[in-house]
């Protein structure tokens, strides 16, 4: 995956906590759903909110004013975004949001920003308070989407993924797919308790999985608002497979399998592998949102 070494990166759409420091751990639980690894954790080991980091009682309470900010310092231009993680991951969250931009547009519609937030240890959210522990999640209490970029690295010698930078831009494709169902009203649809192959949980997550996939679909072709190209140069096959591998890395079957030793799809909450890969490639292969339907 290759960027525009001259394209500018819009910072605005990322914001860096990363070094601060929560006071008092504690955040009120504003509902909406949590990263895979939190769900994930908390379906096999039987953990509640505390030991995965989200509390559930106590006022909220928000990240000190302190922050590294080292996105908004150092990451000016798609060079800067080939060569660091961090710098990365905001060319991916402009890119992602350029092209939900245009094509709530063409629809019709009007797409809603999200933020991206960048933390390490623990964030404060309208979802709760969450540690590292959680993994990449959409908060829709506050519409942004929470990231430790140590994830990455687990995603690689934890889950198994073949990493890359594309099953990085992939995780990042997902969360901003959950904004994209926030705003069309089938993120709510997770909500009701279900869980298994079949449950709404499973096909809310397939669907941000499709959405990603739309999205790599146009990467190379979206125009950048500032400068009328493309920020996202290059998308080789290899990136793809990254993207699928990185999908079905997280898979609720191969996760039960590593961790429980056995699969049990009646407690599924996020889908198997083989059906995270599939719908990724969907949307990949055909650009088109409306073959996303996952409920259908």
């Amino acid at each position: 995956m290759q960027f525009d070494d001259d394209a500018g990166l819009d910072t605005s759409e990322v914001r860096d906590e990363r070094g601060s420091r929560l006071p008092g751990g504690r955040a009120a639980m504003g509902g909406g759903i949590v990263g895979v690894i939190a769900l994930v954790l908390g379906l096999i080991f039987g953990v509640g909110p505390e030991q995965l980091g989200l509390s559930s009682d106590g006022p909220e309470t928000a990240a000190s004013a302190s922050s590294a900010a080292q996105v908004q310092q150092s990451c000016r231009t798609g060079r800067d975004a080939n060569s660091r993680d961090d710098c990365r991951t905001v060319a991916v969250v402009n890119s992602v949001q350029d092209y939900w931009r245009q094509e709530f547009e063409r629809r019709g519609g009007t797409y809603g920003a999200a933020r991206t937030v960048l933390f390490s240890d623990r964030v404060g959210t309208a979802c709760g308070s969450a540690s590292s522990a959680v993994g990449p999640f959409y908060c829709p209490g506050d519409r942004r989407v929470y990231l430790d970029l140590g994830f990455f690295e687990e995603l690689r010698t934890t889950f198994g993924a073949g990493g890359g930078p594309f099953a990085q831009a992939y995780v990042v494709a997902h969360e901003y797919g959950h904004h994209v169902q926030n705003q069309t009203g089938t993120l709510s649809r997770s909500q009701d308790g279900r869980q298994g192959a079949d449950s709404n949980a499973v096909k809310v997550e397939l669907q941000a999985d499709c959405y990603a996939g739309v999205w790599a679909h146009h990467a190379t072709s979206t125009p950048d608002e500032s400068t009328g190209r493309p920020l996202i140069t290059e998308l080789t096959r290899a990136d793809i497979r990254d993207g699928m591998d990185a999908a079905s890395a997280v898979g609720d079957d191969r996760i039960q399998e590593k961790f429980q030793g056995r699969v049990t799809p009646e407690s599924w909450t996020h889908g198997s592998a083989a059906q995270r890969g599939a719908w990724f490639s969907t949307g990949y292969s055909t650009g088109d949102m409306d073959r996303c339907d996952t409920f259908g």
